[in-house]
């Protein structure tokens, strides 16, 4: 399922979710004028790399401290379509959380919980040495918080039935919980067989899907989900 929009208008101009989209896709269009030698060593970087913050790397991260891959990875894509969806996902959601919470707050949540989402999945995967990227962690803990605000809102989703589709309006709670649903389960099929994080492969980092989350949702009524006013 695909969100399209939702019905849910904001009484402020978004400019931090605009920032944060720009940011990302301008930092996508410097990665694909890279070379493929630079490109790898620009994600070596700038991604989080498990076993590198967890020390256990032949060779670290000489050029910027680990933990600041925490914060790095949350602006690097792995295709267009990893790029694509993050940035729908926060085009639609994103907005109103910043509503709720103010600009300032809303940046500061935002990357607590793309943070906290990627010591999720590290910590079920510290040895690994394939790299972390994307913004999907934090955008996930703007979904935990949208969930907890706006459980009501209806959320225009393209639906793929066969060889039709067709478009359907859900509640948030249920297009966002069969989400979480789909993030969890898989998050904890993950640890029956070798751990990976990332898109390398196809790879997708469910537990930093799922706790960014659960994180969001934790973290939004500090940071003032349910105040009147940002």
């Amino acid at each position: 399922m695909v969100p399209l929009r939702d019905n849910n208008p904001t009484t402020i101009t978004p400019y931090v979710n605009y920032a944060l989209i720009i940011i990302n896709i301008l930092i996508f269009i410097y990665q694909v004028s890279l070379t493929p030698q630079q490109l790898q060593s620009f994600v070596r970087v700038a991604a989080l790399v498990p076993c590198q913050l967890s020390g256990t790397c032949p060779v670290g991260n000489q050029i910027i401290p680990e933990w600041l891959t925490l914060i790095t990875s949350q602006f690097l894509h792995g295709g267009f379509l990893h790029l694509g969806g993050n940035m729908l996902f926060l085009a639609i959601f994103g907005n109103n959380i910043e509503d709720r919470l103010g600009h300032v707050k809303y940046l500061i949540f935002y990357l607590t919980c793309g943070v906290l989402a990627a010591l999720s999945q590290w910590f079920f995967s510290q040895n690994s040495t394939i790299p972390a990227l994307g913004a999907s962690g934090a955008i996930a803990g703007v979904l935990g918080a949208y969930i907890l605000r706006f459980p009501r809102a209806q959320i225009l989703t393209l639906v793929p039935l066969g060889f039709f589709i067709t478009t359907v309006r859900l509640p948030a709670f249920l297009f966002l919980g069969f989400w979480f649903f789909q993030q969890a389960f898989y998050s904890v099929a993950s640890l029956q067989v070798r751990s990976n994080i990332g898109m390398e492969s196809g790879g997708i980092a469910y537990w930093a899907h799922a706790g960014g989350f659960v994180f969001g949702a934790l973290l939004a009524p500090l940071f003032g989900l349910y105040n009147k006013h940002p």
